[in-house]
């Protein structure tokens, strides 16, 4: 492994895996091998990366948050504290179910809330918006705000993570913070009208 990367002290870091440049794992975490850690990502205190798992470039895991295996987390995803993934959906400690193991993808610019449950087998939509203490499972679309046990549609999020208000008689939505418009181009699917969904949003001021 490269040296250009901080681990703390009292962090744990298994042989092999990958760990990219300006990462930074904090106090208590533990990264177990064959894992892979992207560029400028932070792993917040007592972090668990287990086998396996897959986390992209700036992604930002705060505290007290295990990714098990079957895990995949795409660019710039953040995890809340102590938001919960599984990885088996009827575990029994008598019975050994590792080749049954369901993967679990949280795709690029996604938000979970704090103490978030995610239900193995989901996949949650690009800049979706997973609220505090929801229980999710199945596909999340894109930009869906989504809330509540078990997790219910509440409405569209914007990619700057403000909620987006009715639309207007042209079918567009404004996000409050940003200015970029939205609009359903069918239904059940958000998109963005002046930056794609894959483009790194423009530089701060």
């Amino acid at each position: 492994m490269p040296e250009d990367y901080f681990v703390h002290p009292s962090a744990c870091v298994d042989l092999p895996c990958s760990i990219g440049l300006g990462t930074r794992i904090w106090h208590f975490c533990h990264v177990m091998k064959d894992a892979r850690i992207g560029r400028r990502c932070i792993l917040g205190q007592n972090v668990h990366v287990a086998n396996g798992v897959i986390v992209g470039n700036n992604v930002k895991i705060q505290n007290n948050v295990s990714l098990y295996t079957g895990v995949e987390l795409e660019d710039d995803v953040f995890c809340g504290p102590s938001c919960v993934f599984t990885n088996v959906t009827n575990p029994r400690s008598e019975i050994v179910r590792h080749d049954q193991y369901a993967r679990t993808l949280v795709r690029r610019g996604a938000s979970i809330g704090a103490n978030a449950t995610i239900i193995c087998g989901a996949t949650i939509g690009r800049f979706a918006f997973i609220a505090a203490g929801a229980v999710v499972k199945g596909v999340v679309p894109d930009y869906a705000l989504m809330a509540g046990v078990p997790a219910k549609f509440k409405g569209w999020m914007s990619r700057h993570g403000f909620r987006l208000g009715a639309p207007g008689s042209n079918g567009i939505m404004t996000c409050p913070g940003s200015g970029f418009r939205y609009r359903e181009v069918e239904p059940g699917i958000l998109r963005c009208l002046d930056l794609p969904e894959d483009q790194p949003l423009p530089a701060s001021k």
